[in-house]
């Protein structure tokens, strides 16, 4: 992986990834979009005592575009978020975008930005289904896998992408169908298009 002066762009939007809650046993009762884009990162940081070895060679660039509850999701936001979208898609050194969200929206998100936006670099819309708070947090490992698909090569040319999970969904496929489930989405129509197992990306198709 060819990553020397190489960036993964993290933008924030909000949702229950930067959630919190009073108690770190509460998964349910929450307050959305309260955490930073660069406390999410280094959320990611902390589960291996730093990026692992894949990730390490790139540098990381962050922006809050905007801190919302997804269900509040405007489309002054989406304007915003594809033209910054766009802006870091443009710079030669960017590998890809990472875009965090919440969940009640964002296969809405990830399906205007597929059709929006063109570039063959990845673009990986990433959520949770659990507050930061959370004892089983499940953002951090979320949004490392998300970082590692925009890192991957392989990733370039399939439009936007949503990682949740360990799954990897078409932007144009993807649905909500649970509340509350960490599994709670899928691609009823089409199935998965890949898997993150340790940061290593895999294809169906």
């Amino acid at each position: 992986m060819q990553a020397k002066n190489q960036k993964i762009v993290v933008l924030g939007t909000g949702g229950t990834i930067a959630g919190e809650s009073s108690s770190a046993s509460e998964g349910l009762s929450y307050k959305a979009a309260q955490r930073g884009i660069d406390v999410l990162l280094q959320s990611v940081a902390e589960i291996g005592q730093g990026m692992p070895k894949a990730l390490s060679a790139f540098q990381f660039e962050s922006e809050q575009v905007a801190q919302v509850d997804s269900k509040d999701m405007s489309f002054e936001v989406w304007q915003r978020l594809a033209l910054r979208v766009r802006h870091f898609l443009a710079k030669d050194d960017v590998r890809g975008v990472v875009i965090t969200h919440g969940t009640d929206t964002l296969e809405e998100t990830a399906t205007f930005l597929h059709l929006s936006v063109d570039s063959d670099k990845p673009i990986v819309v990433v959520g949770a289904m659990r507050p930061a708070t959370a004892y089983s947090a499940d953002g951090p490992a979320n949004l490392l896998d998300a970082c590692s698909v925009a890192a991957n090569p392989s990733a370039a040319g399939r439009g936007t992408l949503v990682v949740m999970n360990g799954r990897i969904h078409s932007g144009l496929w993807v649905g909500k169908r649970h509340v509350s489930s960490v599994e709670a989405f899928d691609s009823p129509l089409a199935g998965a298009v890949g898997e993150v197992a340790d940061q290593a990306v895999q294809w169906f198709r």
